[in-house]
């Protein structure tokens, strides 16, 4: 249990080397700014984070971005990443890339109802996210893309700031199709459309002059006048504020 603990709050990244990093002392510390995970938009900010690089997870790192099959069956999710799995190395067991999926499925998607109270019928709380549902039985998925309605604006522009900054920490703009579908991407970790990505940059740019929507040579693309992850930690403490 304490091995198993551990390792997720690394790949969560709220501890490194068993120490609090400084994304987890802001988010959970006695004065965070959501010690209980209390707000939805922390789980999203935590599911961002999961999947940054160095990803500790290689199923789910696959699954959110060389996945692109909207729908899916656990069968086709299994080959697919032993297809992956096969071209980076090829030592991990198909029982432990189909444990793997199950785990990743059982994370996201909510599992049919049963009737015994136990452990193992308790939801995880990233089901709430609303990105994987189940079609239909136990064996088919989709993602919901689009619009979520409990991801804030100011989480998706934090994402792709920090998105940015890591594509280029001088430049001061990025083009819209790699916020979409760049790997690591807000588009493909949170599952966005265009609309739903421009509707959070509207909604963050009226309240924020120092990020726009603009027009290149045809292009859209997102600009900031300010150091990206600065600004991105004020979004982030401002949400906070206003929300406690």
């Amino acid at each position: 249990m304490v091995s198993s603990i551990r390792y997720w709050c690394n790949a969560f990244k709220v501890l490194e080397n068993d120490q609090p990093t400084e994304f987890g002392l802001n988010l959970l510390d006695e004065n965070g700014w959501d010690t209980y995970l209390e707000d939805p938009a922390s789980l999203w900010l935590l599911h961002w984070h999961f999947l940054q690089p160095p990803c500790n997870a290689s199923a789910w790192e696959f699954t959110f971005n060389y996945f692109h099959r909207n729908e899916f069956t656990t069968e086709d999710l299994f080959y697919d990443l032993c297809d992956y799995r096969d071209r980076i190395s090829s030592r991990t067991a198909n029982s432990s890339v189909k444990k793997d999926v199950s785990c990743m499925l059982r994370m996201y998607a909510k599992q049919p109802t049963k009737s015994s109270a136990s452990e193992d019928s308790l939801d995880c709380p990233f089901v709430d996210l609303g990105l994987v549902h189940t079609a239909g039985d136990a064996r088919h998925y989709t993602f919901r893309v689009g619009a979520k309605r409990s991801l804030p604006a100011e989480i998706v522009i934090y994402a792709w700031l920090r998105h940015a900054e890591r594509v280029s920490e001088t430049a001061r703009s990025i083009p819209l199709a790699s916020l979409l579908y760049d790997v690591g991407s807000p588009g493909l970790i949170f599952k966005l459309t265009e609309s739903a990505l421009g509707a959070a940059i509207e909604q963050v740019a009226r309240q924020n002059n120092a990020i726009h929507l603009s027009d290149a040579a045809g292009k859209l693309q997102l600009s900031f006048l300010e150091e990206p992850v600065s600004l991105a930690q004020s979004l982030l403490n401002d949400y906070y504020d206003q929300t406690r």
